[in-house]
């Protein structure tokens, strides 16, 4: 008598073999909620520091411009990353790039932004450079997994009795 082999199949109530779930995609997202919380919290302090609120530091100096003018930068640098996280998730590749791209300006930005906002400003810088790793952290990942491992062969059940 012969045996039986029953395969079943990974369905969606088992586990996924590990080849079939891109791997830094968790860093994607990630990249992409921190520029959406840094294009909010841009965006609130450009319109803040454009009706010249109270809650920046009085009297202080800038290299150039003036608070008013930096306001007009960080409402700038927030429209570029929400519009750069709308094309992270909708996964444009050159989005990616993009987000370096405004994230290291808005590093800048920042550092220019000190004298009017410390600790925030400084918050925000640090901010800048995890979503910065999360970006291109993604991009080396995928491009390692795409060229150092060979494609998984198919799983073949074993057949009865020959």
């Amino acid at each position: 008598m012969a045996t039986v082999h029953h395969y079943a199949g990974a369905g969606p109530w088992q586990p996924q073999p590990a080849s079939s779930v891109p791997r830094g995609q968790g860093l994607l997202i990630f990249a992409a909620v921190m520029m959406g919380v840094l294009a909010l919290f841009n965006g609130l302090d450009g319109i803040a520091a454009i009706n010249r609120s109270h809650v920046f530091t009085q009297n202080a100096t800038y290299v150039f411009g003036d608070l008013r003018a930096w306001g007009w930068a960080m409402l700038a640098l927030a429209i570029a990353q929400a519009f750069t996280v709308v094309g992270i998730l909708a996964r444009v590749p050159v989005a990616r790039w993009f987000g370096v791209v405004v994230l290291t300006l808005n590093a800048f930005a920042q550092m220019a932004f000190i004298p009017s906002y410390p600790v925030w400003s400084v918050l925000i810088l640090a901010l800048d450079v995890l979503a910065i790793y999360a970006l291109i952290a993604h991009g080396s990942s995928s491009a390692a997994e795409t060229t150092a491992q060979p494609a998984p062969e198919a799983a073949v059940p074993p057949r009865a009795g020959t």
